[in-house]
């Protein structure tokens, strides 16, 4: 096959290449390989922006549900599961674990999502395959986080050893850590170590209030049991390396000033921190770990300085109240 000469006439071109050949566009193109119009993209990004809005508002119309409903009614479960007061179909069911967990991280996902682009998918994903690789080292050979085994199937499990939800668990708590310092920072968030050191002692603290709850009822255990409710020191310097690498790369993953932004103007974006501290702040007073619960309590301070939750936001969100506006 040789190339056309670029000299030659279009009379001579057309001559030689029969009379099927047209020198005008094709109209016989694949119409999926057409260039998309401004009004085929203006129409998707409408739809986005719709669906974003219904979700909004379903976070918006039932936060008080989600944000303590839900974690109190898991704290009692959990609790009333260790203890065996609960029929063995109930009793810690993954499919209600999970299904629990999905919906009060829900308000964190739609809070973030308009933020999600393929950077940040790429690095987020980055951030999932770490979290099964260092969790699998640590059962394996009980580093970094001291030796330690699941006590019950928190729903599939990969390789029989850790489960296949696990990103669900400790993403969000990283994603929390992240927003909530650079809320509370402020301007200060403009600076990447403050904001990263922040970040990182935030994890920490979310994890002093989480292990002693979770190994009270039976989540995992550590052996030997270590001194702090049955937590060792090891643990939190695992959680000092793995929420390091997490926070960089979520820092990584997101423009820090469009988040900030769309922290600042969506209200419920932390609701899912809130869950958290429902949560797992009963569950270890329940347990009289009261330690953790003060942890807990400081975290509810620092959510209280950021002028995010009041007595007003509490009444706003109870059901009903939003629908007699």
């Amino acid at each position: 096959m040789g190339s056309e000469d670029p000299n030659r006439s279009p009379s001579n071109s057309q001559a030689s290449s029969g009379p099927e050949r047209s020198s005008g566009p094709e109209t016989n193109a694949d119409p999926d390989s057409r260039p998309r119009s401004p009004d085929s993209a203006g129409t998707d990004g409408m739809t986005r922006a719709s669906v974003q809005r219904r979700l909004e508002d379903l976070v918006r119309e039932n936060r008080f549900t989600i944000a303590v409903v839900f974690p109190a009614v898991g704290a009692v479960t959990l609790v009333a599961s260790a203890e065996g007061l609960l029929p063995p179909l109930l009793s810690y069911n993954p499919f209600l674990i999970l299904f629990g967990t999905l919906v009060m991280r829900s308000p964190l996902v739609v809070a973030l999502l308009p933020e999600i682009d393929r950077r940040a998918l790429a690095l987020l994903g980055v951030l999932t395959a770490y979290t099964y690789a260092i969790e699998i080292v640590g059962v394996r050979t009980g580093w970094p986080y001291g030796t330690f085994e699941y006590g019950i199937r928190l729903g599939p499990m990969v390789g029989g050893e850790v489960p296949l939800a696990l990103p669900l668990f400790f993403v969000p708590l990283v994603l929390n850590a992240f927003l909530l310092a650079i809320l509370a920072l402020g301007e200060r968030a403009v600076r990447v170590v403050p904001r990263v050191l922040a970040a990182i002692a935030a994890v920490l603290a979310i994890d002093l209030v989480l292990d002693p709850a979770a190994v009270a009822i039976g989540f995992w255990t550590y052996v030997p049991p270590g001194d702090y409710y049955g937590v060792p020191a090891s643990n939190y310097r695992g959680w000092l390396l793995s929420g390091a690498v997490a926070v960089v790369l979520v820092d990584l993953a997101f423009d820090r000033t469009a988040v900030l932004e769309r922290v600042r103007a969506c209200e419920f974006a932390l609701d899912d921190l809130v869950s958290f501290l429902v949560l797992w702040g009963t569950i270890n007073a329940l347990y009289g770990q009261w330690l953790p619960v003060g942890v807990a309590g400081l975290f509810c301070l620092v959510l209280l300085r950021t002028d995010r939750y009041d007595l007003e936001t509490v009444r706003a969100a109870l059901p009903g109240v939003r629908d007699r506006r």
